[in-house]
C-alpha cells in the first residue's frame, strides 16, 4: 500500500511560495489526505479515516483560493469527502454554489452544481441542472442517471445506475492515487440514503463494509 501519510508529511514540508506551484502542491496534499483516509475507511479505521478526510477538504479549499478559473474539481472533492465521511456538508455545498457553477458549460461545473443542491435538498432545482448531463459524452451517463434517480425520487431508476456505476469501478484500471475505491458509490449511497433510496449492493472490496450491504 502507498504511504499517503508519508507523502502528505513530506509535501507540507515542501509548500512554495509561488502561487501557481502552491497551489498544485496543496492539490497534491488533499489527493494524498484523501487517499489516507479513504484507505482507513476501508480497513474499518473509522476516527482516523474522518481525521484525514477533513485534511484533505481543508487543503482543497486552501489550494481553490489560488486555482485558476474553472478548478471545479477541488469544489467536487471537497463535497465528496465530507459526504463520505458523514459530516455535515452544508456549509461546503453553499460554497460551492456561490462561486456560481451555472456561469460554466463545463460539465464538471454542472456536477458540482449537482451535487450541492442535492446536499442541501434542493430536489426540484438539481434536476434541470442534471438533466443534461445524461446526454453529453464527456460525463458518465451512468453517474448522470443516478443523480437523476436520486433527484428524482426514483428507487428503481437509482438501484440500476448506481450498480452500473460501481461495476464500472470494477472493471476499471487506473484509480486516483492508485487507490482502489469507489469513491462514487459511496457518494451516491450517502446521498439516496437520505431519500429512502439507498441499494443492496453486493459486498464489494472497492467499497466499505457498511456501503456494500
Amino acid at each position: 500500500m502507498a504511504d499517503w501519510e508519508e507523502r502528505y508529511r513530506d509535501g507540507e514540508a515542501r509548500l512554495p511560495d509561488d502561487p501557481d506551484e502552491r497551489q498544485r502542491q496543496l492539490t497534491r496534499l488533499g489527493n494524498c489526505a484523501w487517499a489516507a483516509g479513504l484507505s482507513k475507511l476501508l480497513a474499518g479505521e473509522r476516527g482516523e479515516a474522518l481525521e484525514w478526510l477533513d485534511r484533505a477538504c481543508e487543503r482543497y479549499r486552501e489550494s481553490y483560493e489560488l486555482a485558476p478559473a474553472e478548478s471545479w474539481g477541488r469544489p467536487i472533492a471537497i463535497l465528496k469527502a465530507r459526504l463520505i465521511a458523514g459530516r455535515d456538508a452544508g456549509a461546503d455545498a453553499t460554497w460551492t454554489l456561490d462561486q456560481h457553477p451555472e456561469e460554466s458549460a463545463s460539465p464538471i461545473a454542472a456536477y458540482a452544481a449537482a451535487l450541492a443542491l442535492l446536499v442541501l435538498g434542493r430536489y426540484e432545482d438539481a434536476r434541470p441542472v442534471i438533466s443534461p448531463l445524461r446526454d453529453r459524452d464527456d460525463f458518465p451517463a451512468d453517474v448522470a442517471d443516478a443523480l437523476a434517480a436520486i433527484a428524482a425520487h426514483d428507487r428503481i431508476a437509482y438501484i440500476e445506475a448506481v450498480e452500473r456505476v460501481l461495476e464500472s469501478f470494477e472493471t476499471r484500471d487506473a484509480y486516483l492515487e492508485d487507490l482502489a475505491v469507489a469513491d462514487t458509490v459511496i457518494v451516491l449511497q450517502t446521498l439516496a440514503a437520505r431519500r429512502d433510496l439507498e441499494a443492496e449492493l453486493p459486498p464489494s472490496a472497492l467499497l466499505p463494509r457498511s456501503v456494500g450491504l
